[in-house]
């Protein structure tokens, strides 16, 4: 790549009592491209996915944004320099409409005495929730309905319109397409894609190799702890990946 990097880990060590989950793990995100981060159970993913999100403290090695090392000692961190992430529970509270959920925490208030009272811009919140799900092409059929009766095509939607309403630099989705069909889980790639058009990269985290190999720029590859491959996805196959992930070489050998 050209460009320099949006985010790069460095040495990455995580310790769990006797367990080492990072064992020295690089990665590495450029700008307006999806990554997809893979790695058999017990690589390492969610464990570097916590690092780079604030969730988590590394014991070892450095994270560096747009070329500067930076702590991310909370989430809050990583919000402030424009990083979201969608989680695989996606963390929509069920109850409330879509506007509820991608304003939590961050609801608008009034103009005025109202809001300095505490009284909430429903209807702003309301307009800025439509117009996301209309530039990512969220399909959601009435924006005032609970998300607890919604599909999980449609959970999936608010929740990647969620962070795409606050993430100016990078998404992190972790295994977003796990408990869809193949109709949802191409509503999601659509989405994926529609991301990285606006110039944001994706971190795609995904057991799917087919939903991978649709969507992604490029691969990198952690085993046990390590990063151990880094391919374009032009210039690699499922076959190659696979072999990455599991240590055997394409024929099967050792």
């Amino acid at each position: 790549m050209s460009a320099p990097p949006l985010l790069e880990t460095r040495g990455i060590t995580k310790r769990y009592g006797h367990v080492e989950a990072l064992r020295g793990a690089d990665f590495t995100v450029y700008p307006g491209e999806v990554v997809a981060l893979l790695g058999d159970n017990g690589a390492g993913k969610s464990t570097l996915v916590k690092a780079i999100t604030g969730t988590i403290q590394p014991d070892e090695g450095q994270i560096l944004f747009e070329g500067r090392p930076v702590q991310m000692a909370s989430p809050l961190d990583a919000r402030t320099l424009g990083i979201e992430t969608v989680f695989q529970d996606l963390a929509l509270v069920p109850d409330m409409d879509p506007s509820g959920n991608l304003f939590l925490g961050r609801e608008l208030l009034r103009p005025g005495l109202l809001g300095r009272l505490g009284m909430l811009d429903r209807r702003a919140m309301h307009e800025r929730t439509v117009e996301a799900f209309t530039r990512l092409g969220v399909n959601i059929q009435d924006a005032q309905a609970k998300v607890i009766g919604m599909s999980g095509g449609q959970r999936q939607g608010v929740a990647v319109a969620r962070a795409m309403v606050w993430a100016s630099k990078m998404v992190l989705m972790d295994e977003p397409t796990a408990a869809l069909g193949v109709v949802q889980s191409r509503h999601v790639n659509d989405l994926i894609l529609r991301v990285r058009d606006q110039g944001v990269a994706v971190v795609l985290v995904s057991h799917n190799m087919q939903h991978v190999f649709e969507v992604a720029d490029r691969i990198e590859v952690l085993r046990l702890g390590r990063r151990v491959a880094a391919r374009r996805k032009a210039d690699t196959s499922i076959e190659e990946v696979v072999a990455d992930m599991t240590g055997l070489s394409v024929t099967g050998a050792a």
